[in-house]
């Protein structure tokens, strides 16, 4: 198993991308500690793993929280090391418009979340890793830095996470620690109405017109069809395991919305 004897933290653990990732950290032998603001879901999720056979513990976290997110971290270091962090907190994106008509607060907010979060979880495992001489620090975002026309504030979120984990690989590598990331966007199980409008209020979705939304996204990929939740969980599971030990400073592409 990949991640045999790891210890992974999962921040926002209780939403659709944390669960399939965090099941498959499972099955590949990882003690996974699942952290968010729901306490029902993380403890549904830690049910379900240990039925499984694996082995997961659920807490309530928030990641905006410095002292909570030291705490726990130093927790799981004292349980045998902390060895792979991923964020995946919900930052509040707002889409489906045109930047010059913005609100302010719609702008800002997924930027100033998803970089604090990311901040403040990244610092407190490197604190562990470092000594330890080794470490995994993971981010996930949609690579909307690229360029994405009315995906309102996710790119620039997107920009400022993306620069953030390529200078941070720079600054620990030496230590051992690898820190590097994730782009997937558009996964088919993960997109609900429910998800759609949480982004934009005004967007109403049914069946028909996200069957519309999916096939459209299948025609964008770089090879005609989307990827499963379950694949870009695997993807998850290798970046964080041994076998990519030469891999940091960078992200990698999972659902080929562009050549990365």
């Amino acid at each position: 198993m990949m991640l045999n004897g790891k210890n992974a933290v999962i921040y926002g653990a209780g939403g659709a991308v944390g669960t399939g990732i965090a099941k498959a950290f499972a099955r590949e032998g990882a003690h996974v500690f699942l952290t968010g603001r729901t306490r029902d879901r993380l403890d549904r999720l830690a049910k379900e793993i240990a039925a499984d056979g694996g082995r997961a513990d659920a807490a309530v976290v928030d990641a905006l929280d410095e002292d909570a997110v030291d705490a726990h971290a130093r927790s799981v270091a004292d349980r045998g090391g902390l060895h792979i962090s991923l964020n995946l907190v919900n930052r509040g994106d707002a889409q489906g418009m045109p930047l010059a008509t913005m609100a302010t607060a719609d702008f800002t907010r997924a930027i100033t979340k998803g970089i604090t979060t990311t901040f403040i979880t990244s610092r407190a495992a490197v604190r562990h890793m470092a000594g330890q001489g080794s470490g995994v620090i993971l981010a996930f975002n949609s690579g909307s830095a690229h360029g994405s026309p009315m995906m309102g504030s996710t790119g620039p979120a997107d920009a400022a996470i993306d620069a953030y984990i390529r200078n941070l690989a720079q600054e620990v590598g030496a230590s051992g620690v690898r820190v590097l990331g994730l782009w997937a966007a558009g996964i088919p199980e993960t997109l609900t109405p429910e998800l759609l409008g949480s982004v934009n209020s005004e967007m109403r979705v049914d069946s028909a017109a996200l069957r519309g939304i999916l096939d459209n996204l299948d025609g964008m990929r770089i090879l005609k069809r989307s990827p499963s939740l379950a694949e870009v969980a695997e993807v998850a599971v290798f970046l964080a395991s041994d076998r990519a030990s030469a891999i940091t400073g960078t992200f990698v592409n999972a659902t080929q919305m562009f050549a990365s």
